[in-house]
């Protein structure tokens, strides 16, 4: 089973058909997915369940339904342990970004914290499970496919928003601050913290 968001609300890709409460199934097969993002968007469904019956299937079908942005995120935490979190568009999010050609994603994830926080000497720990989610930009849908990177560094210098990708604020959030900062954040990244 996947999880795509379209917002904060979840297209589930299953193989099991479930009764309909408050979300909606469709087979995946012959979806029209624009209408699906519509109704997630302009309703008060909860979720779309997409169905085929092939579970190794799932994921490879339904990436075929929009253009996919690979990115690489990270997850990354200092000497005492907080989060690094960044503030744009108004919420809590971590740090990620689009990859370039001939860049490891891991080589993305590392580059993108960088670049939108200032920090330096990040070393990757482990792989954090991958998110998706999809957006719109110049009036069409894609598909973000995130990879993402629990990291720990040992920084301890001042902290650089990129201001140019909208980025506001940067700062390291302990336990009770991530919490509370995930009460204003995206549902993919409340997954990853």
């Amino acid at each position: 089973m996947y999880t795509i968001y379209v917002g904060d609300k979840p297209i589930i890709l299953t193989t099991e058909i479930k009764k309909e409460t408050d979300f909606k199934s469709f087979l995946l097969k012959s979806v029209n997915i624009g209408k699906v993002i519509k109704t997630l968007n302009n309703t008060d469904l909860q979720a779309v369940y997409l169905i085929h019956k092939n579970e190794d299937k799932l994921l490879k079908k339904f990436l075929k339904l929009l253009p996919n942005v690979i990115a690489g995120g990270g997850k990354a935490y200092n000497s005492k342990k907080e989060i690094l979190f960044i503030y744009r568009n108004d919420k809590w999010d971590l740090p990620k970004g689009k990859a370039e050609k001939k860049e490891s994603i891991e080589e993305t994830a590392i580059r993108e914290v960088e670049e939108e926080t200032g920090v330096r000497g990040l070393k990757i720990t482990k792989p954090l499970p991958t998110t998706y989610h999809i957006f719109k930009r110049n009036g069409k849908h894609k598909i973000k496919v995130t990879y993402w990177f629990e990291m720990k560094t040992d920084f301890d210098g001042k902290l650089s928003p990129e201001e140019n990708e909208g980025i506001t604020k940067v700062e390291w959030l302990d336990d009770q601050a991530s919490k509370d900062a995930l009460e204003n954040s995206y549902a993919n990244i409340r997954v990853l913290v």
